[in-house]
């Protein structure tokens, strides 16, 4: 709801602020307004307040979809890994690697990041870590990680990493941005998520898993109805496929 916080003034007002917004970033933020004024009672009022400016929620079609694959740089993310980890902090290197192994969306990956410190420091990791399966249970905390448009479920987490992160130190997004900023390199952790999954697909895993481990469930009767992966084999396929690319962490 960051994008109805920031933009709720246009829930009465001008809405052709709109307009000066990238496709992409419109649509989100049209799409958070129309959840915000369902929740105030006003989603009818608001509703024809679109219809009246003529505004629409565009789709990505096929066109510009393509139109991002052409224009990817993800070939160079590991470089971009390799400068950033140069000029980080411990504790902040070990986020990236997280952040790369796991797939998870940025802001996720810092509240997964903290929660592991949190409750190792209580002894209570294990009810966020399944130390039989490896694997970090997002699902079990639906206020930070089950959302309407965007969730995670399960990541796959190797004990050593986990390990490694339960004794470091809290990651600020605010910290570690102004450190790579002062070091002239862009923000490019977005791209990590990018690289985790066209990673995966290369080495075999199957776009259904990926999408589960990315927090997907497509609209489809089989993946919703009938699909029952094996989670221990999905783990072994999933840490099998990543060997290669820890190596050169």
């Amino acid at each position: 709801m960051c994008y109805a916080r920031k933009y709720k003034h246009l829930i009465y007002g001008n809405l052709r602020e709109l307009d000066f917004l990238q496709d992409s970033t419109k649509a989100t933020v049209v799409k958070a307004l129309v959840v915000l004024s369902k929740f105030l009672g006003i989603h009818s009022q608001f509703k024809q307040r679109l219809q009246d400016y003529g505004i629409k929620i565009k789709r990505p079609d096929s066109f510009t979809s393509f139109l991002r694959i052409l224009k990817n740089n993800n070939s160079d993310i590991l470089n971009y890994y390799h400068k950033a980890t140069e000029i980080l902090r411990s504790h902040e290197k070990l986020y990236l690697k997280f952040l790369l192994l796991t797939g998870l969306r940025k802001e996720e990956a810092i509240i997964s990041f903290n929660k592991i410190i949190d409750l190792n420091s209580v002894n209570r990791l294990d009810e966020y870590y399944d130390q039989n399966l490896n694997c970090l249970l997002h699902f079990k905390y639906t206020k930070e990680f089950i959302r309407k448009t965007k969730n995670c479920f399960i990541s796959f987490v190797k004990p050593k990493l986990i390990d490694e992160i339960a004794k470091s130190k809290h990651v600020s997004y605010t910290t570690l941005r102004r450190h790579l900023k002062l070091k002239g390199l862009n923000l490019r952790l977005n791209e990590f998520r990018d690289y985790f999954g066209t990673y995966l697909l290369q080495k075999g895993i199957l776009e259904a898993e990926i999408n589960l481990l990315q927090g997907r469930i497509p609209p489809s009767i089989f993946v919703k109805h009938y699909w029952s992966p094996k989670l221990t084999d999905l783990r072994d396929r999933i840490f099998e496929a990543l060997k290669q690319l820890e190596q050169t962490l």
